[in-house]
């Protein structure tokens, strides 16, 4: 039996999980015992007013990240509770923790790992404790709400960071800057036998060093080490068709996600997604094994992970070309061992009309279908720099948190540099508190471009450059474009009145003739243009020197080649 100093509800309550108040107060007992090895923190605000806070298990006894790195310790990253209606990873991290604290024959598993634990990350809605919302779920008897008090799904929000919750883990993970992220989860979807799916950083996304270690040597041996203990896994079910037995490809893990998030920086991330029809106890004990497995893969692998990531990072650093979008290569074909219940149809008790369900009594087992290898669908060649003006304020603080390094103009400059027009983008309303945009069309134009002392310049010499391009780039899938920052130039502040504009805009065309000529061959072909006057006097408007430059000119510029600036350097707070 365990220490009764740090026995949690679920040991003699299996289906139940902590509260809030409870972890934290378990986590402090835990660091008042053992404070050589042992520290609880406050990492920053939430949503919610209370805190996030950040546990680090170091056995050295040293809890500087700088010197840690120095030290060649990999750095393991649990987060906890970003859904706090699938809290298994709440508990099973507490046993976690207990158990290495209070077994020291174990702790030789962390001679070379530090863990850096969130305890709960959206403290918010684990205070939102109720019984009914999770309606596809097995247990446990009470637990939290999917979104924080603003009500956002916090695994949405590692790039937008709209909430507080996201800004303080930004920093928190520049801080670290770890070597591997477990954020735990639980499924929702089909019904099959697995207790444990895995959604894995996409290996494609991963400079190649990095990438090939995923794939080839981690992914194979934790599948083997979790068979071993009794949890056999599968890749996460996100299926071709309504049912798995049609086959199984790759979650596009955007930056928006945990670990697309991760990915970015060249941390391996994994979301473990337990079975939400599995008891609440299957679910917290494989997500512990999970964790153990992790620790002990990185006690066996750490060095060859290490030099893997330092290829990545200098890869990341000197590299031209960037991807920006993916897909899924539906020429490479790879296939999956999966055993799953047999799907079948009977009328609906409320509807009358057929209805799917899983027969557990006649279990399969077969090779399927699995893509998981992407390709680049849009690239772009990175600049130089990027030059953002400071009244942007609301993406500098974003690079800031993420410990990107920015230098400051000390005086005014006339530069060339590349300015992207927005041609063209669609909407998507009411997702995550905004309009995204997507299916964004630019034409990237040379242009003189007055920058103001203070403005910031950011150089792509840096292991943040694919944060930077994929974020910057405003036709990226995550761009602050797409997430509404830069709306403000889409709509024009200044207009023209016809009856005043029409003698301006005649005096134009006899200035200009080959904008006449292009106008009048406009005409020709396009009968719906010539046969509206208000559609013709818009189209010269926009051609003349009287239509506002800033609409639609995406403000962040692209400096294509090393030029000597004046300088100084930014503060990151």
């Amino acid at each position: 039996m365990s220490d009764p100093l740090f026995r949690i509800p679920f040991e003699t309550h299996p289906n139940r999980t902590v509260s809030y108040h409870e972890a934290i107060a378990c986590y402090e007992k835990m660091a008042a015992a053992f404070p050589c090895i042992f520290r609880l923190s406050i990492a920053g605000p939430t949503d919610s007013g209370y805190p996030l806070h950040v546990a680090v298990l170091s056995t050295s006894g040293e809890f500087d990240p700088e010197a840690l790195r120095r030290a060649g310790k990999r750095i393991l990253f649990i987060n906890n509770g970003i859904h706090p209606g699938e809290p298994e990873g709440i508990d099973a991290t507490l046993l976690l923790l207990r158990d290495f604290l209070t077994q020291p024959q174990r702790q030789h598993l962390l001679e070379n790992t530090v863990l850096v634990v969130v305890p709960i990350y959206n403290v918010d809605g684990c205070l939102n404790r109720g019984s009914f919302s999770r309606v596809n779920q097995n247990g446990p008897e009470a637990y939290g709400f999917r979104g924080n008090a603003r009500n956002y799904d916090l695994n949405r929000d590692f790039i937008k960071c709209d909430s507080r919750n996201a800004q303080t883990f930004n920093r928190l993970f520049s801080t670290w800057q770890p070597d591997v992220l477990i954020d735990n989860h639980t499924s929702n979807g089909a019904d099959y036998p697995y207790t444990m799916t895995l959604i894995a950083t996409q290996h494609n996304k991963l400079e190649a060093p990095l990438g090939d270690f995923l794939r080839h040597t981690m992914l194979p041996d934790l599948y083997a080490r979790m068979a071993h203990r009794g949890w056999e896994m599968c890749p996460y079910v996100d299926g071709l068709g309504e049912t798995p037995d049609q086959g199984l490809q790759g979650f596009c893990d955007y930056g928006r996600f945990s670990t697309g998030y991760a990915a970015m920086w060249n941390c391996i991330g994994f979301m473990p997604e337990t079975h939400m029809l599995k008891p609440f106890a299957d679910r917290l004990r494989s997500t512990l094994a999970f964790m153990e497995e992790t620790i002990a893969f990185l006690h066996e692998h750490g060095e060859a992970l290490a030099r893997a990531r330092t290829q990545a990072i200098q890869r990341t650093v000197t590299k031209r070309e960037f991807a920006l979008d993916w897909r899924i290569n539906q020429n490479q074909r790879d296939s999956f061992r999966f055993k799953g219940y047999a799907a079948k149809y009977k009328p609906s008790e409320v509807s009358g009309l057929p209805r799917l369900y899983y027969d557990r009594s006649e279990v399969w087992e077969r090779d399927i279908p699995y893509y998981n290898t992407f390709e680049p669908s849009l690239t772009v060649v990175k600049p130089w720099a990027y030059l953002i003006p400071q009244a942007w304020e609301n993406v500098l603080s974003r690079l800031q948190n993420n410990g990107v390094h920015m230098s400051r103009l000390r005086e005014d400059a006339l530069l060339e540099v590349e300015m992207y027009r927005i041609d063209s983008f669609k909407n998507r309303n009411e997702w995550e508190g905004h309009y995204y945009h997507y299916d964004v069309r630019v034409t990237l134009q040379r242009r003189q471009h007055l920058f103001r002392k203070g403005d910031y310049v950011v150089l792509t010499n840096q292991p943040a450059n694919r944060y930077l391009v994929e974020t910057l780039e405003p036709h990226a899938p995550d761009s602050w474009f797409a997430w509404n920052f830069f709306d403000p130039i889409l709509m024009q502040k200044e207009y023209f009145s016809a009856y005043v504009f029409e003698d301006l805009a005649a005096e134009f065309l006899r200035q200009n003739p080959e904008v006449r000529a292009e106008l009048q061959e406009l005409q020709k072909s396009d009968p719906e243009f010539a046969a509206n006057a208000r559609k013709q006097l818009d189209w010269v408007y926009r051609r003349s020197p009287w239509y506002e430059t800033s609409h639609r000119l995406y403000p962040v510029a692209r400096l294509l080649h090393p030029l000597t600036l004046p300088l100084d350097e930014a503060e990151n707070k």
